[in-house]
C-alpha cells in the first residue's frame, strides 16, 4: 500500500488511502496546465524575474499577488471543507509565531531566485522547453534540499 508523502502542518483524521492510475493521472494533467499557465503568463521568463527584482514592471507582482490571495482563499475553504476524495478530513495545523525564520528563509530563497533568475517551480517547465542550462539550477536546488535534510536537526525551526 502506498502512503501519501507527509506535508507538515497538514495531516489527516485517518490512514491514507492507496493513491490509483486515476489519481496520478489527474495530478500528472494539473501539472501539465500549471507548467503551461506559467511559460503563458512569463512567469518562467527570466527577463520579467529581472524586470521584478530591478521594480521596472509590476507584472511579477501581479503574479504573486494572485499567487498568495489564491493561497489565503483555498487554505480557508481547506481549513473548512477540507477532505480527501476517500472522504478523510484534512486538518491544516496553524503556523508558529515567529518572524525570524521567515525572513531568513525568504532571504535565503530570494538570494537563489535573484542569482539563478528563476524559482524552482519553472525549472521543470524551462527543462521541458528546452532550456538545458536549467539543469545546473536543478543540481543546485537538489544539492540544496540534500543539505537541508542533513542540516535539519541543526537549524532553528
Amino acid at each position: 500500500m502506498t502512503r501519501a508523502p507527509h506535508i507538515p502542518g497538514v495531516h489527516t483524521e485517518s490512514a491514507s488511502v492507496p493513491r490509483t492510475n486515476t489519481g496520478l493521472l489527474a495530478y500528472l494533467l494539473a501539472g501539465l496546465f500549471f507548467g503551461v499557465v506559467l511559460v503563458k503568463s512569463e512567469a518562467a521568463s527570466w527577463y520579467r524575474i529581472q524586470e521584478m527584482f530591478r521594480f521596472q514592471s509590476f507584472h511579477m507582482y501581479g503574479l504573486i499577488g494572485s499567487a498568495v490571495l489564491t493561497g489565503l482563499v483555498t487554505t480557508a475553504l481547506l481549513r473548512r471543507f477540507g477532505h480527501t476524495r476517500g472522504g478523510e478530513r484534512i486538518c491544516v495545523t496553524p503556523k508558529e509565531p515567529g518572524w525570524r525564520r521567515y525572513v531568513l528563509g525568504g532571504l535565503i530563497f530570494g538570494l537563489g531566485w535573484g542569482l539563478a533568475g528563476v524559482c524552482p517551480g519553472p525549472v521543470f517547465v524551462l527543462l521541458g522547453a528546452g532550456i538545458w542550462p536549467m539543469l545546473v539550477v536543478l543540481a543546485f536546488a537538489l544539492l540544496g534540499t540534500y543539505l537541508y535534510g542533513v542540516l535539519r536537526e541543526k537549524l532553528p525551526h
